[in-house]
């Protein structure tokens, strides 16, 4: 093989250097199409949230049946393991669910029946005798309660002119009594935060469309998973889809929690009330169930009647029944709940006020029911996104507490 000589070498050109090529340096300010990317933006985000805004009763529906979903999705994992198919073990344990509420209900109907025909006779005359106790105590802290005044109550003895009227004066112009104020304030309150059992229809679609939603995600919600990572770019979805799974553990642990929760308040309650012998225990006891999931203001809202039935026999005993609801709740918040939850997310109690307050200011009962586990998620997302990922501070408690649920 020959080579080239001199002369021939030098005649190849050397090799031309490439020069970087400059960039036009950028002007200060806007341009055109970063005012139109951003316009397009701000547009986008306004009409999705009006959007939302005005389909929340659907999108607080959705949520409900998400989080239902997720609870049916863990029966569904135990019956994969003996190889039950998903589509029929989703289907099977909705509806022996609710055959189960069908079959109770039929056997505690007679029961239940009789005890709330006497629950709504009897607790207008409980709230009389509640106040005829606040009228007699008008002198102390008690009496400020009230919003009768003794003028109203005391009967004139002195001048028969004056004689007291067979009904108060101010009854006529709104109600002067604590009855007809309570109803009157109730009225008001179960039209703003129950506004969905005004329609019969509304009530029944949302119902059938927690049902459905509940059984195709807990069928197959890897396919929802992986539609939603598709929206996060690929150098973040591996983060995106610990979050995911994170809020999803929590969401599943909660109900789960709430459920068996449910159930124990209300046969603990009833059983407690039988024991006081308060009447209408059982119907009292299932109202306590039924409030159980609603945190925090749930519990308050069964005890107020029960402490009213039991006013019929004495004070001393409505004393009793709102300790025993205070033990209850006691009890559950410092021994069932950390039990079940098993270092799962903690909820300070402040922010879970507040947003039951929010929400239920905003979206009524359904937000109110809503409220503590949304914050739940929103927690997890801010420790796991923000405090860990930006900030820098490590949550190992709250991390472990979540991959523990995960491994569950």
């Amino acid at each position: 093989m020959s080579h080239p000589t001199e002369d021939q070498a030098g005649d190849i050109p050397p090799p031309r250097l490439q020069r970087p090529r400059r960039r036009k340096p950028r002007r200060p300010g806007w341009g055109n199409s970063d005012v139109l990317r951003t316009a397009s933006l701000v547009i986008a985000m306004y009409l999705v949230v009006r959007l939302l805004w005005f389909a929340n009763g659907l999108v607080i529906t959705a949520f409900l049946g998400v989080l239902f979903g997720l609870a049916v999705s863990s029966g569904v994992d135990l019956l994969s393991r003996w190889r039950v198919p998903r589509g029929v073990g989703a289907a099977a344990i909705v509806i022996g669910f609710f055959g189960a509420l069908v079959g109770f209900g039929a056997w505690m109907a007679p029961t239940l029946h009789t005890q709330g025909i006497e629950l709504r006779r009897r607790l207008p005359d409980a709230v009389d005798r509640v106040e005829q106790w606040l009228d007699a105590r008008q002198s102390g802290l008690l009496g400020m309660v009230s919003s009768v005044s003794p003028a109203d109550t005391a009967p004139s003895t002195t001048q028969p002119t004056q004689a007291a009227p067979t009904t108060k004066p101010d009854s006529a112009h709104g109600g002067s009594t604590l009855k007809d104020q309570l109803s009157g304030r109730m009225g008001g309150a179960s039209q703003y935060l129950f506004p969905f059992l005004h329609s019969t229809a509304a009530a029944v679609t949302g119902f059938f469309i927690v049902i459905f939603l509940s059984i195709y995600i807990a069928v197959d919600p890897d396919m929802y998973r992986r539609g939603i990572m598709h929206l996060f770019p690929h150098a973040h979805r591996k983060r995106a889809g610990e979050v995911l799974s994170a809020i999803a553990a929590v969401l599943r642990r909660w109900m789960v929690t709430q459920l068996i929760a449910m159930c124990t308040i209300g046969v603990v309650t009833t059983v407690i009330l039988l024991l006081l012998h308060v009447k209408a225990a059982f119907a009292l006891g299932l109202l306590s169930g039924l409030f159980e999931f609603i945190p925090t203001v749930g519990p308050i809202m069964s005890a107020l009647p029960a402490v009213a039935m039991a006013f019929l026999d004495s004070p001393e005993k409505a004393l009793w029944v709102g300790i025993a609801f205070w033990g209850v709740q006691f009890m559950e918040n410092h021994l069932l709940i950390p039990l079940l939850m098993k270092g799962g997310m903690d909820l300070p109690p402040a922010l879970t006020i507040l947003s039951q307050a929010l929400m239920a200011l905003v979206f009524g009962f359904l937000g109110l029911m809503c409220a503590v586990p949304l914050l739940a998620a929103t927690m997890v997302a801010v420790k796991m996104i923000y405090v860990e990922g930006v900030v820098g501070d490590a949550q190992p408690n709250a991390i472990e507490g979540l991959q523990t649920a995960l491994e569950e």
